[in-house]
C-alpha cells in the first residue's frame, strides 16, 4: 500500500441513510435491525468534517451526522448513545464513551468542517455538552480532543478550555514503572486515544511536561503494539504484561486510534517514528499483519470486522470502515509533508 492512496467512502456512503449510518453489516449490506450509535455518528463526522474538498456526498455525511448528534444530546449536555431504525432512542442520556465521541466530532468540525452553517452548529452543540465532566478516562480523552481542535481555531474559548484543564488536572500520576508504564494494569480498547489526548492537551496548555508524557506512552505502545516489523494490536479480549502475542481477534479501531495519537505527534514532534507508524497502520489494513491478510475492499472502502488467526471477518461495519478512512486519511496527509 502506497501511503498517498486515498480513502474510499462508497462503503460509507452505502451504509447511510438521511437518519444515520447503520452499525452493523451483513457482509456488504447494512443491518439495519441493528439500529445507528453516535459512537459510529461522532466517527463519521470526524472523518467528514477532515476530508479535504470533500464532494457532495461526503457534506451530506456531515450534515447528517451533526444532526444525529444533536438528537443524542440532552438539554443538560449528556448523550443517549443507540437509536433503533425507527429514529427511537433505546438508552438514557449519559457521560461515557458516546458523550466523549460527540465532543470529540463536535470540536473537529467546528475546526475543520468547510460548511460554515456545520461550523456554527457544531460549537453550539459542542457548547451545550462540554458542562459535563465524566468519570471515565477514555470518555474524558476523547471530550479533550474534540476542546484541542476547538481551541485550534479559537485559543480563547472558554468551555474548550476549561474542558481541557480539567480533564489535565484528572490525570492519574505516572505508575513509575518502566516495564508496564500504561496507566492501567491492562490494556483494552481504543487504547491509543489517552497518550493522544494527554499530548493535545499538553499542545493546548503549553504544558511541556504533560506533552512529553503522552508522547512517551505513545512510544512505548506503538513498540509495545509491534511484533516482527508490524502493528500486533490488542485482541478484542485485552492484552496484560505477560500475554503471549499474537492475540485474536484484532480489532480495526485499535490500528485506528494508534495512526490518530501518531498522526496528532507528528504535529508536535519531529521524530520519524510517528509518520512511520501513521504508514504501518495504514499498511496493516492491506495485509502487514499478523495473518497476512487484507482488512478492507480497496475498491469501496469497506473495512472488515476483525482479524482471526487464519481468517477475516468479512462483514463490513460501520466501525470498522470508519478505521480504515481515518487511517488513509492520516497517512494521505503524511505523504505530501516533506520529510
Amino acid at each position: 500500500m502506497t501511503s498517498a492512496l486515498a480513502p474510499v467512502f462508497d462503503h460509507l456512503l452505502s451504509m447511510t441513510d438521511d437518519r444515520g449510518t447503520f452499525e452493523h453489516a451483513r457482509l456488504t449490506e447494512p443491518r439495519p435491525e441493528d439500529g445507528y450509535c453516535t459512537d459510529d455518528m461522532a466517527r463519521v463526522l470526524v472523518v467528514a468534517a477532515r476530508q479535504p474538498d470533500s464532494g457532495g456526498e461526503v457534506n451530506r455525511l456531515t450534515r447528517v451526522a451533526v444532526q444525529f448528534l444533536n438528537d443524542a444530546q440532552s438539554f443538560a449536555g449528556k448523550c443517549r448513545n443507540r437509536m433503533d431504525r425507527y429514529g427511537r432512542w433505546t438508552d438514557e442520556p449519559a457521560a461515557e464513551d458516546a458523550w466523549g465521541r460527540c465532543l470529540w466530532g463536535l470540536g473537529t468540525a467546528a475546526a475543520q468542517s468547510d460548511i460554515s452553517l456545520v461550523r456554527r452548529l457544531a460549537v453550539i452543540q459542542f457548547e451545550r455538552a462540554a458542562v459535563i465532566r465524566s468519570p471515565w478516562p477514555r470518555a474524558m480523552a476523547y471530550a479533550a480532543l474534540g476542546a484541542a481542535e476547538l481551541l485550534l481555531v479559537d485559543p480563547g474559548h472558554r468551555a474548550a478550555r476549561a474542558l481541557i484543564a480539567d480533564y489535565a488536572a484528572g490525570i492519574a500520576s505516572s505508575n513509575g514503572d518502566a516495564a508496564w508504564p500504561w496507566p492501567e494494569p491492562r490494556l483494552t480498547y481504543a487504547n491509543a486515544v489517552l497518550p493522544e489526548a494527554m499530548i493535545a492537551a499538553g499542545v493546548a496548555l503549553d504544558d511541556g511536561t504533560l506533552r512529553q508524557r503522552g508522547m512517551d506512552l505513545l512510544a512505548w505502545l506503538v513498540d509495545h503494539e509491534t511484533a516482527d516489523g508490524h502493528f500486533s494490536p490488542t485482541p478484542a479480549g485485552g492484552r496484560g504484561p505477560g500475554d503471549a502475542r499474537p492475540g485474536f481477534d484484532q480489532q480495526p479501531i485499535e490500528i485506528a486510534a494508534i495512526a490518530d495519537a501518531c498522526a496528532r505527534a507528528s504535529a508536535a514532534d519531529a521524530s520519524q517514528l510517528w509518520p512511520d507508524s501513521v504508514r504501518a497502520a495504514a499498511a496493516w489494513f492491506d495485509g502487514a499483519n499478523d495473518a497476512g491478510l487484507p482488512m478492507w475492499h480497496p475498491q469501496t472502502g469497506g473495512g472488515f470486522d476483525g482479524l482471526h488467526a487464519d481468517a477475516v471477518n468479512q462483514n463490513q461495519g460501520a466501525e470498522s470502515t470508519l478505521a480504515v478512512v481515518s487511517t488513509l486519511q492520516h497517512a494521505q496527509r503524511l505523504s505530501t509533508v516533506p520529510q
